[in-house]
């Protein structure tokens, strides 16, 4: 169940803002938080990039630095309005992750930012496959959220956090083994690597 703090997140731009900012603080802040999935990638001018889930548009803004040839995708009218206000520079999409409107082999880099752990097991199942699908191949699936924490301080601090503002998706997420299941749809899947004592994992996939 959502709770009504999870709600006043997305109504209210300052507030999520403020919560992203103070999540971020484990690992140096939000601008070093956001570009955790982007280390290692080669991305230039005429890199293909589409930003999957890109919410207001936190990790676009970053995207479009390297490349003139970002896409972002949500299924929220109202965060498109934020992203398009905040990064003009994009271009966006309003769609499902599950049901993309793109060609097959299409892009070079897909890249998200916590936003997995909102979807359901079958759902999660649905969006790797259309992130395969849409990827050229040789391409890189890149992607940061939840995992569950090796080091016991963060166990606190991780559960306050989903008990106000997630929901039992990403009580899920802890016990899904991710790299399994894009290996599993044909990805070649480098070993995560973690952060803030295991609570956040970075995964890049190549197709």
């Amino acid at each position: 169940m959502a709770t009504i703090l999870r709600d006043w997140s997305y109504r209210y731009q300052w507030l999520y803002d403020g919560i992203s900012r103070l999540a971020a603080l484990s690992v140096g802040g939000e601008g070093r938080f956001r570009q955790l999935a982007l280390q290692g990638l080669t991305i230039d001018s005429a890199t293909q990039v589409l930003d999957l889930c890109c919410g207001s548009g936190q990790a676009t803004q970053f995207l479009v630095k390297l490349s003139q040839n970002v896409t972002g995708l949500d299924a929220s009218p109202f965060s498109l309005q934020r992203a398009r206000q905040n990064v003009p520079s994009a271009s966006y999409v309003q769609a499902f992750a599950e049901d993309m409107p793109f060609a097959d082999n299409l892009f070079d880099v897909v890249h998200t930012s916590v936003a997995l752990h909102e979807m359901q097991p079958q759902q999660l199942r649905k969006i790797i496959n259309e992130v395969y699908r849409v990827l050229k191949p040789g391409g890189v699936f890149t992607l940061v959220d939840f995992h569950t924490p090796t080091n016991p301080i963060f166990w606190p601090g991780v559960s306050l956090f989903l008990l106000l503002f997630e929901t039992e998706t990403a009580w899920e997420l802890l016990k899904t083994d991710l790299p399994g299941l894009l290996t599993e749809t044909g990805f070649e899947v480098d070993k995560p690597t973690l952060y803030a004592g295991g609570s956040l994992q970075v995964i890049q996939a190549k197709k």
